[in-house]
């Protein structure tokens, strides 16, 4: 698969550093030539320098026998005329970020104007991610998968975890719940476990569950959300807009600092019922003004890390129940991740992620293979694919305890969608033709066919 990738910001990087690990034809295309310069010297891709909206910067990437091409500028209206005048040479799919909130609410016409296929969406993505993990602890975090349907529960194990010293068995059978532990990383090696592996202190963990069981499956978990009386937002963008809407369901008092005068006068018109305060002055200090210490929940969201990182770090020390931190670079991850402020959100990644699912699901498509939905979780070190069960899958009603169906090391089979139910399977369950079946795997497996599955 021959692809472009417009624009080498923190999202076109993320984003080829995946493809980097398949066998693609990958070419990147930015106008800073020290950006082309550094991603042709680290990955295996070709690089060309120029607009990705001009026609001949685009014939010099190869746009007329191009499979895709992916722009990430942070231009809107760039990355749409890239994605337009690459289909018009030749490339056969398309997929545009859009940042700005007139073209997310015009993305239907906007896909039929400039022949795109696919939107990426970062800012809406981030508020109704930031949504779904309100209230959660610091060690556990929601991860947007499989619809309503299955929800992916990420989580550090900490000393005095209910998980500690256990086995997948004993979790299972004691908690009577649609769980299943689908991954560990421990000590930096990956593992997908079967019912003997055993839970240890400091292990990082996904576990699948069913959505209508929820708040029971995560108390057998050992997580409790907390309810937010007080939320304080920091940082008045378009993210924060999207989360406002969505925070109109809630019964919950918000605060919002934001450093530009303009900006707060605008919000305090849209938003009077909520409390909107002018963040001018050193952040440290306005916090305290604001006692925010008293909050339930802090949510930062300005376009500076470090400044995001200052006010998680504060809500840290003052032991506030729930923190939401908007990060994009990786070293900023993993200094929060050392205290537990394990629940980021990064626009980057989200943009990045979803090229890369847009990427798989048409190269599935092209080559006729039975694959749907694509996800990555543990750090990118593993995979969660979706396969349709036809006739020739070789493991049709056969029970997983049956020693026919033996799996292939690092690979599990997560759940089953089957006629709108989900099962979250143990030995008695197999497959039967027509299931949507849900599989997690190491990366390296490179599972792309259900059969590929069974030893």
């Amino acid at each position: 698969m021959k692809i472009i990738v417009v624009g080498l910001g923190q999202a076109g990087n993320l984003l080829i550093a995946s493809l980097a690990n398949e066998n693609y034809d990958v070419v990147v295309i930015d106008k800073d030539r020290k950006a082309v310069d550094a991603a042709t010297d680290k990955y295996n891709v070709n690089g060309v320098v120029g607009s990705g909206a001009s026609r001949d910067t685009l014939l010099k990437a190869g746009a007329d026998t191009a499979d895709a091409i992916v722009s990430l500028t942070h231009v809107d209206e760039i990355n749409l005329l890239s994605c337009m005048q690459a289909k018009s040479l030749g490339t056969r799919y398309a997929a545009a970020r859009i940042l700005m909130p007139d073209f997310v609410s015009e993305a239907e016409e906007l896909k039929k104007q400039y022949n795109i296929d696919f939107f990426m969406r970062p800012r809406l993505d981030i508020a109704e991610e930031i949504y779904r993990n309100m209230g959660m602890p610091g060690f556990a975090k929601l991860e947007g998968f499989w619809g309503n349907e299955i929800q992916l529960v990420n989580m550090n194990i900490l000393d005095d975890s209910v998980l500690n010293g256990r086995s997948l068995i004993d979790i299972k059978q004691s908690s009577k719940m649609d769980i299943l532990i689908i991954s560990v990383i421990r000590n930096g090696r990956l593992y997908i476990p079967h019912g003997d592996f055993i839970i240890q202190s400091g292990d990082s963990i996904n576990v699948a569950l069913s959505k209508k069981n929820m708040d029971e499956s995560l108390s057998v978990l050992g997580i409790k959300r907390s309810k937010a009386k007080k939320t304080v937002i920091v940082g008045g963008s378009n993210t924060c807009i999207y989360l406002l809407e969505l925070l109109k369901k809630l019964n919950s008092s918000v605060t919002i600092m934001e450093q530009d005068s303009a900006r707060c006068r605008e919000l305090m018109e849209k938003y009077p019922e909520i409390n909107v305060a002018y963040a001018g002055g050193a952040t440290l200090e306005v916090l305290e003004e604001e006692q925010v210490s008293k909050a339930d929940m802090i949510i930062s969201l300005t376009d500076n890390d470090e400044t995001n990182l200052v006010v998680s770090m504060y809500a840290w020390s003052c032991n506030i129940p729930s923190i939401i931190t908007r990060v994009d670079r990786p070293e900023h991850l993993k200094l929060l991740h050392k205290v537990n402020i394990d629940i980021t959100v990064s626009p980057a990644e989200s943009s990045a992620l979803k090229a890369f699912r847009f990427l798989l699901g048409h190269e599935a498509e092209d080559a006729g293979k039975d694959m749907g939905k694509f996800y990555l979780v543990a750090d990118g070190m593993a995979e969660t694919v979706e396969f349709t069960a036809g006739d020739d899958f070789k493991g049709i009603g056969i029970k997983f305890s049956d020693k026919a169906f033996k799996l292939k090391k690092d690979v599990l089979v997560t759940a089953l969608l089957r006629d709108g139910e989900v099962i979250i399977p143990s030995g008695m369950t197999s497959i039967r033709k027509g299931d949507h079946v849900i599989v997690t795997s190491s990366r390296k497996k490179h599972i792309r066919s259900l059969n590929e599955i069974i030893v």
